[in-house]
C-alpha cells in the first residue's frame, strides 16, 4: 500500500490542491460580499433571484473548502462581515450599478469559475479534492446558463460582432 492509495480522504494534499482549495474559498468569500452589493444595487426581480442562487453556492463552497483545509491542518482566509441591506432609492443614481452591469459582471464570473474548476480539476491527484470540483463546474455551468437565458430574454447581452454574411464556399 503506497501514501496515495486508499481513501482518498486519508492522503496528503499537494501543494497545487491546498493553494487551489484556498484560493476557491478566499474568491466565494469575496463574491458574497460582492453581490451582497449587487443585491442592494438589483432591480430586476429575475436578476436578484440569480444573485441570490450565486450566493448560495458561494456560502457552500466556502463551507466545503474550508472543512477540506481545517481537516488537513490548513488555516483558511478570514470571512468578510455580510453587507447590510439598503433600498435601492437610497443609492445615488450616479453611484448606483445597473442591472445590465450587474449581469455582464456575474456572467464574467461564472466564466472565470468554471476555468478555476478545470483547472483544479486537471491538477488534483486526490479523487474526493477533483470530484468536489466537478460539482461546482456543473453548477457553474448551470447558472451560467440561466444569466445568459436572462440578460438574452432582458436585452441587456451585448455580443461581439455576428458574422451575417457567410462567404460562399469554394
Amino acid at each position: 500500500m503506497g501514501i496515495l492509495s486508499g481513501n482518498p480522504k486519508d492522503e496528503p494534499m499537494h501543494y497545487g490542491e491546498i493553494f487551489s482549495v484556498w484560493q476557491a474559498s478566499m474568491v466565494a468569500k469575496g463574491a458574497v460580499s460582492c453581490y451582497q452589493a449587487f443585491l442592494n444595487h438589483a432591480g430586476d426581480k429575475d436578476l436578484k433571484k440569480l444573485l441570490d442562487a450565486q450566493i448560495d453556492q458561494a456560502k457552500l463552497e466556502i463551507k466545503e473548502c474550508d472543512k477540506l483545509l481545517t481537516d488537513n491542518g490548513i488555516a483558511t482566509t478570514p470571512q468578510l462581515p455580510d453587507r447590510p441591506s439598503v433600498k435601492l432609492e437610497d443609492i445615488p443614481v450616479g453611484a448606483r450599478f445597473t442591472d445590465p452591469e450587474i449581469a455582464a459582471k456575474i456572467s464574467a464570473d461564472t466564466a472565470l469559475g468554471l476555468v478555476a474548476c478545470s483547472q483544479v480539476m486537471g491538477q488534483s491527484i486526490r479523487e474526493d479534492i477533483g470530484a468536489l470540483f466537478a460539482k461546482y463546474h456543473v453548477t457553474k455551468t448551470a447558472l451560467g446558463f440561466k444569466i445568459l437565458q436572462l440578460s438574452k430574454e432582458k436585452g441587456w447581452l451585448l455580443p461581439p460582432p455576428l458574422q451575417i454574411k457567410r462567404p460562399e464556399g469554394v
